[in-house]
Parts: structure tokens; C-alpha cells; sequence
């Protein structure tokens, strides 16, 4: 299957979140491409089955790629998916799960091995 999106449409979307959503990149490339040490980023391309972006990490330029969830058809699908990425990346990381050993142990429960 052939991209959906021609280079016109590409640029429009790039433009679009470089200048509306500058730090939105940023969130994203930190949260879900890998690079957590990013001082900014902006979109440099995108396909249907994914958004690039040159993340700058420790004054260098590091090209980062986020995959979309799934193959996008329709230009409209790119500010559903766009969203979603900077939410994802943008909740805090769940707390660790306490071990069985230390909910035990928060209970009470002395004969629990050590």
C-alpha cells in the first residue's frame, strides 16, 4: 500500500506541530521514542505508520522515530494519534507493585519469609 500522505500534507502537519506544539514534541520523544534526556525536538516526517523527529540530547541531533498504534489511512487520523502519543507520553510512570512479601508484611503478617 502506497503512504497516504503526500509530501504537501507532510509539511502542513510538520509546520503545524513545530509551531503549535513545539514542547508537545518534546513530551513525546522523551516519554516514547527513547530519549528521555531530550532538551527539545521537533517533527522532521512522518508516514503512515509513524511520526520523526530530531530530538536534541546533550546539544546533539539524535533522529527519533515514535510508531503510530496503527497504519493511518486519513490525514484525520494524524491529530487522534498525534494526541495520543503526547497523553502516553506524558503520564507518569505507574508506581512499582509492592512484592506479595512486603503487602504481607504491611499487614501484620510476622511468619512471612524474609
Amino acid at each position: 500500500m502506497s503512504d497516504p500522505f503526500t509530501p504537501e500534507v507532510v509539511a502542513a502537519i510538520m509546520r503545524h506541530m513545530n509551531c503549535d506544539h513545539a514542547d508537545d514534541c518534546r513530551v513525546i520523544v522523551r516519554g516514547l521514542g527513547g530519549q528521555p534526556g531530550a532538551s527539545a525536538a521537533a517533527m522532521s516526517g512522518m508516514d503512515a505508520d509513524g511520526m520523526d523527529f530530531m530530538a536534541t540530547v546533550d546539544g546533539a541531533e539524535v533522529p527519533t522515530r515514535v510508531p503510530f498504534t496503527t497504519t493511518l489511512t486519513e490525514r484525520r487520523q494524524v491529530r487522534a494519534e498525534a494526541a495520543r502519543m503526547y497523553r502516553e507520553a506524558a503520564e507518569p510512570a505507574p508506581p512499582p507493585r509492592p512484592s506479595i512479601k512486603e503487602i504481607c508484611m504491611d499487614q501484620g503478617h510476622t511468619h512471612v519469609e524474609k
